[in-house]
């Protein structure tokens, strides 16, 4: 098992930045597959980004491509999603899920992550 604690979130402008970062204890991050996914009022949880072990690739939403960023830094034990030019449709609950073992067809499949932090909220508003 593996604690995940996410930092970052906040209220931003469109048009804005954020950083948003997941930090693991317990075990080294390195052979885990980590996620973020993002949870809309009213809405289901859904796939933002994944990064794969053992650098097996990076993976993103359609609607986020080109403007987040997912990336991790297995020395410090962390994941970071770097989110650009964001828009009121990116306003949410972002959580940080990891999993080991994930096959490359469950990616973006929450119910492949047996760990889960505890959330950020990120609201995108003028």
């Amino acid at each position: 098992q593996v604690r995940l604690v996410e930092s970052g979130g906040g209220l931003v402008q469109p048009g804005g930045s954020l950083r948003l970062s997941c930090a693991a204890s317990g075990r080294s991050f390195r052979t885990y597959t980590v996620a973020w996914f993002r949870q809309a009022p009213g809405q289901e949880r859904e796939f933002v980004s994944a990064i794969r072990r053992y650098g097996g690739g990076s993976y993103y939403r359609d609607s986020v491509k080109g403007r987040f960023t997912i990336s991790r830094e297995n020395a410090e034990n962390t994941v970071t999603l770097q989110m650009n030019s964001v828009t009121p449709e990116d306003t949410g609950v972002y959580y940080c899920a990891a999993g080991e073992s994930i096959i490359l067809s469950s990616t973006r499949d929450e119910r492949a992550y047996a760990n889960w932090g505890q959330g950020t909220q990120v609201t995108v508003s003028s």
